[in-house]
């Protein structure tokens, strides 16, 4: 008699523990050969993570210089990629070099990639800086351009100008490196050199 009501009480429980091992084969079962979970199908248009007006920003490299400056009337951030889209920028490169002033421009509309590495000028681009030394006030004009503020360098293949007090010159395709006040024009170059004094 103790033999059949111990075994009575060990079917219950064995009854449940087979109950739920069915269950969980059946759920991975159905994981298994079951449809794949449908994605999203709603595609918005991009939203801003913020919008600021009439903002002036200031990027820093991790030496702490000033690796560029921008002032401007419109400013987005995207959520996807924390990009900045600026509308009609006013910039200055600065030089970081003693006694050599900042480059000072403006473009139609700007672009910054999330960590302030490359920066991209779109729609014609007016540069300009002031003389020092022995060196004139230098102007260029261009379009699209593409810098790279930390490393002080810029370039584009657009037609492009640059004008230093009696020189002019003229080129399609453009490279600069600030620092160095070395300029390399691609293609199409065309030079006016003032006379040199005796």
């Amino acid at each position: 008699m103790a033999v059949r009501e111990w075994l009575r009480d060990r079917r219950l429980p064995a009854a449940i523990v087979a109950i739920a091992l069915l269950a969980g084969a059946a759920q991975l079962l159905l994981w298994w050969i079951g449809p794949a979970p449908k994605a999203n199908e709603f595609v918005g248009p991009p939203r801003s993570g913020y919008t600021l007006t009439d903002f002036k920003l200031s990027q820093y490299g991790v030496d702490g210089l000033p690796s560029f400056r921008i002032a401007a009337p419109h400013l987005e951030r995207r959520e996807g990629d924390d990009s900045l889209y600026i509308n009609a920028p006013v910039f200055d490169l600065p030089s970081n070099q003693a006694g050599v002033p900042d480059w000072h421009g403006q473009s139609l509309y700007g672009w910054v990639n999330h960590d302030g590495t490359l920066l991209k000028l779109q729609g014609p681009v007016h540069l300009k800086r002031a003389a020092f030394d022995d060196t004139p006030a230098t102007t260029m004009d261009t379009a699209e351009v593409t810098a790279w503020p930390k490393q002080n360098r810029l370039e584009t293949a657009e037609p492009a100008q640059l004008v230093q007090g009696g020189t002019r010159i003229n080129g399609t395709g453009l490279r600069a490196d600030l620092n160095d006040k070395h300029l390399e024009l691609l293609n199409d170059f065309h030079g006016i050199y003032p006379p040199r004094g005796r």
